[in-house]
């Protein structure tokens, strides 16, 4: 699975999903797009998931028919938090289907 990280998503988190290819949205020049154009751009590449930390995206977009999976990391973005999930967040990128929807709470302590 082809897997964009958005400019929130901690870079080390692509440690952990080793079966899966990692692009982040700087390296694509995507940076500085709106969610919308982001998601556009993203589904034109034939990227699978995107793995964001705007949990905004859901009530700022209409997902509805999109063939990108996307999976949010909702809480704390900190890698001493984050890394402490680890199983979780791959799981939920492992279970994503073309059009999915799911969250991953990271609570702060």
């Amino acid at each position: 699975m082809l897997v964009l990280f958005d400019h929130g998503t901690p870079r080390g988190l692509a440690r952990a999903l080793p079966d899966h290819a990692v692009v982040t949205a700087k390296a694509r020049g995507w940076d500085r797009l709106n969610n919308g154009a982001l998601l556009k751009s993203a589904e034109e590449a034939a990227i699978d998931l995107l793995l964001t930390t705007d949990r905004r995206i859901r009530y700022q977009q209409n997902l509805t028919g999109r063939k990108i999976a996307i999976v949010v990391l909702v809480g704390t973005t900190k890698w001493s938090r984050v890394r402490l999930h680890l199983e979780r967040i791959a799981a939920a990128v492992n279970a994503a289907r073309p059009g999915s929807y799911t969250e991953v709470e990271i609570p702060s302590r």
